[in-house]
């Protein structure tokens, strides 16, 4: 499954030596603002130590993790709806992710310029969120637009008529909301209503990225971070993400030991990006599944609610093409059981038809005819 996560936020935020570090790449990360003049796309592994594990159990060759794949997208400045700055590759860009990533910066650094008088994060979330909605007047007013001479070419047409007089009453309410700038609102109205073709800018979800400085790492001292505090109030603590860019850049850098010991140094019980990682991959609704064997272990991210048959699709169409069942099981069986042989003699393992709604950590073997 292919998630794609956007980093987003105004010059001078730290978004790029944040890719930088998620990424381990090398884009340039220089202090003025474009220096990302185009979208840079990579992949990491989501971190998980159970495919680590299964990987020994099952004494597989290899391991095929999850992924994300991170856009580092163009900053943008006030106007880019109108096209200032590079405003129309941003917008036109973030159309593309699952998940908008704000990075928003929250420390005070006199060397590093900032485009406002202070340091004021939540007024750059709001000059982007401004944008996004911006944006999407001008898609809604065109879609309005469209649905007028719609209206009038299906009068012979009543059921067609209706569903596409209900749309337009639908997206007055929401072009209205948009003109209030009320971003819970258009959030509202959007959620569950079905009109996933609008692909309106500000109904993604997303997550907030507080760039703190290094110091603050020790003992979770970005808590007494005014701007840190500023944000979970508005947004909730499962919702911002604490990370220093400098401190994620410089432990890129390093080897694994060197890094563990900068940790500890630095008091960091876990890395920030492996925050980032896992709540971008939570966020947005994913479980995992797993299929195992001698020449690998994998690991398959897929959304909550799916059917065993659905899952298998994943893996491969034809699996759920010809799905006669699945042998199904746990991560935690085989762990508890020692090996696949013991979850099969203590009675574990089971027989799942095409119902079987998959659970995270479930392994399976699909059986099909094609």
């Amino acid at each position: 499954m292919g998630i794609q996560a956007g980093l987003v936020g105004l010059p001078n935020v730290g978004k790029s030596t944040l890719f930088n570090a998620l990424t381990k790449s090398s884009i340039p990360a220089e202090n003025y603002p474009f220096c990302t003049i185009d979208p840079h796309i990579a992949i990491t592994f989501v971190p998980d130590k159970r495919l680590e594990n299964l990987l020994s159990l099952y004494r597989s060759q290899k391991s095929v993790p999850a992924t994300v794949t991170f856009v580092d997208i163009a900053g943008l400045v006030k106007g880019a709806a109108s096209g200032e700055g590079l405003g129309n590759q941003f917008l036109s860009h973030i159309r593309e992710v699952d998940l908008i990533l704000h990075v928003l910066r929250c420390f005070e650094d006199p060397d590093i310029v900032y485009h406002g008088a202070t340091i004021d994060p939540l007024e750059d979330y709001h000059i982007i969120t401004s944008e996004l909605m911006l944006k999407d007047i001008d898609s809604v007013i065109k879609r309005l637009e469209r649905l007028e001479r719609m209206v009038k070419a299906a009068q012979n047409k009543p059921a067609e008529q209706q569903e596409l007089i209900i749309e337009q009453s639908f997206l007055k309410q929401v072009h209205a909301a948009l003109e209030r700038a009320d971003f819970t609102a258009v959030q509202k109205l959007l959620v569950g209503s079905g009109y996933k073709h609008l692909q309106l800018l500000c109904a993604k979800p997303f997550l907030i990225i507080a760039n703190v400085s290094e110091g603050e790492l020790d003992a979770d001292q970005y808590q007494n971070n005014v701007h840190y505090k500023t944000l979970v109030n508005q947004f909730g603590a499962n919702r911002v993400i604490p990370v220093s860019a400098r401190a994620e850049s410089e432990l890129s850098q390093l080897s694994e030991v060197e890094a563990e010991e900068m940790m500890g140094i630095l008091g960091m019980t876990k890395r920030g990006l492996d925050r980032v990682i896992e709540q971008t991959y939570a966020y947005l609704g994913l479980i995992t599944f797993f299929t195992c064997g001698p020449q690998e272990a994998h690991a398959w991210p897929i959304p909550t609610g799916l059917t065993v048959r659905q899952a298998a699709g994943y893996i491969h169409s034809d699996l759920e093409k010809g799905f006669i069942c699945a042998e199904v099981y746990n991560y935690k069986d085989i762990v508890k059981a020692g090996s696949e042989a013991k979850v099969k003699e203590q009675g574990l393992l089971r027989i799942e038809g095409q119902n079987y709604l998959i659970q995270d950590g479930d392994i399976i073997h699909v059986r099909f005819n094609v």
